[in-house]
């Protein structure tokens, strides 16, 4: 399966960033590569089942590049398979302060889904995110 998205690895957990032309993937994609996440794929992702896990890479022929709106195309050290933990949807926005588990089906597997259309700080949350997790939905109503 191709997708119309771009994919980032932080400590080898793949996110993968989804949205409308123009929402800002590869911009969230680069910001979260500046504070040390590596290219997967941009614009286009292969994903692939392997058991229960969804695997994420970028075809051959993109395989290491990056757009830059108004800039270009860029080359960057390509980080290959990933499996992809996370996905975030720059076309949502999220209106709830402490949102519920919200999940993404893809290949017939589940992941958890953060709505980022708007959200300033985005890079950081979700490199935090990727990092630690996400404290259990439980302790939000205490």
């Amino acid at each position: 399966m191709i997708l119309h998205a771009s994919c980032i690895a932080y400590r080898d957990k793949g996110l993968l960033i989804l949205g409308p032309s123009g929402a800002g993937k590869s911009t969230l994609a680069l910001e979260m590569m500046a504070f040390g996440a590596a290219l997967v794929a941009d614009d286009r992702t292969v994903l692939r089942s392997e058991g229960a896990r969804i695997v994420a890479d970028a075809p051959d022929s993109i395989r290491g590049r990056i757009e830059a709106r108004g800039v270009g195309i860029l080359h960057a050290a390509p980080h290959g398979p990933v499996e992809v933990v996370l996905a975030v949807d720059l076309g949502r926005p999220e209106a709830d302060r402490l949102p519920p588990d919200r999940r993404l089906d893809l290949l017939g597997r589940s992941m958890p889904l953060v709505l980022g259309a708007g959200r300033v700080h985005l890079a950081s949350i979700l490199l935090q995110y990727l990092a630690a997790g996400r404290a259990d939905t439980d302790l939000r109503e205490r």
